[in-house]
């Protein structure tokens, strides 16, 4: 073979390693400059986030009054809360309650607004931005503190029932038995946001099934059934589990509404109320750090078995 026919594919060789050095040195440069773009949000997770996280944890073993030193304890928090903390399974209680209640109620009146909604009557825009309005504001102390002022003894509710010829003077928010009602009653009242979430994955189902469907002989329920929850689930999926994460973090609506007690009678005393009220009022920072990584586990677990559950449930388009 001559040197004429060798050099060609020597350097045709050399073209070739080339090529993927220079792809990899190119890559290398795009992930620098992202890594670089995302520096500062770093630097924020690690000081503001990442750093309390790992010290919380540390303070969760401890017996901390921020006044003084933490000294270790081990598992005495944990011990201690399990066994000994009548106030932490009611607060456990009045959580759960509340989530188990108010969450699939969102779910229901934010799909079944949605569902008249999608039809195209007139005015949607005006509609949509009305039932959008108290989910903005819901969460708002000046809403917390109007809410105290329709359930008190001398509130709205009760000059109406006075107006129309049933007089009362019962503080809805006065007596366990319906204080928490009054909480979730605002927690459904703020459906609007997933109303819009469950507006916009209702435009998007094909409406080429329900034309299929009636030709077929289905009704509207039938309808409803088979193809508008299978084709939505991933929407109901997603609002699910934003509400329940919600609904562990409630704190304001009953801090105003118990005076931050959580009472009467420990009615509205929510985890993070309670937890508050272990670390800002009573100075026990180790325990409140143990409330809070407790907090993280069970949210994580339900979170978990959440997903878990839509592995069967959920529907998606490509599969």
């Amino acid at each position: 073979m001559s040197a004429t026919t060798i050099a060609p594919t020597a350097t045709g060789t050399a073209a070739k390693a080339a090529g993927p050095r220079r792809g990899a040195a190119r890559r290398r440069r795009e992930n620098l400059a992202g890594y670089l773009f995302m520096t500062p949000w770093l630097i924020g997770f690690v000081a503001i986030i990442g750093g309390p996280v790992v010290v919380s944890l540390y303070l969760s073993f401890t017996d901390y009054s921020i006044l003084g030193d933490a000294d270790w304890v081990g598992t005495e928090n944990y011990q201690k809360m399990f066994t000994e903390d009548q106030r932490f399974w009611a607060a456990l209680r009045v959580t759960f309650t509340y989530l188990i209640v108010s969450v699939p109620l969102v779910q229901v009146f934010a799909l079944g607004l949605a569902t008249l909604l999608v039809r195209g009557i007139r005015g949607l825009t005006a509609y949509r931005a009305l039932f959008y309005v108290p989910s903005l504001i819901g969460g708002s102390v000046a809403i917390a503190i109007l809410w105290r002022f329709i359930f008190s003894a001398n509130g709205l509710l009760n000059n109406f029932l006075t107006a129309i010829g049933l007089p009362t003077d019962y503080s809805w928010i006065g007596m366990p038995e319906t204080a928490l009602s009054t909480l979730v009653i605002l927690n459904i009242w703020q459906f609007g946001a997933a109303m819009i979430i469950y507006l916009a994955g209702l435009k998007q189902i094909p409406t080429e099934l329900y034309e299929a469907a009636t030709v077929d002989g289905a009704g509207g329920l039938r309808k409803f059934w088979s193809i508008t929850l299978p084709m939505l689930s991933p929407v109901i999926f997603f609002n699910l589990l934003m509400n329940v994460v919600a609904a562990f973090q409630a704190f304001n609506t009953a801090y105003i509404v118990s005076n931050g007690t959580g009472g009467p009678a420990d009615s509205t005393l929510f985890y993070t109320l309670y937890l508050y009220q272990r670390g800002f009022v009573d100075f026990d920072m180790g325990y409140a750090s143990a409330l809070g990584w407790v907090l993280l586990v069970i949210c994580g677990a339900v979170a978990a078995g959440l997903f878990a559950l839509s592995r069967r449930v959920v529907f998606y388009g490509d599969e």
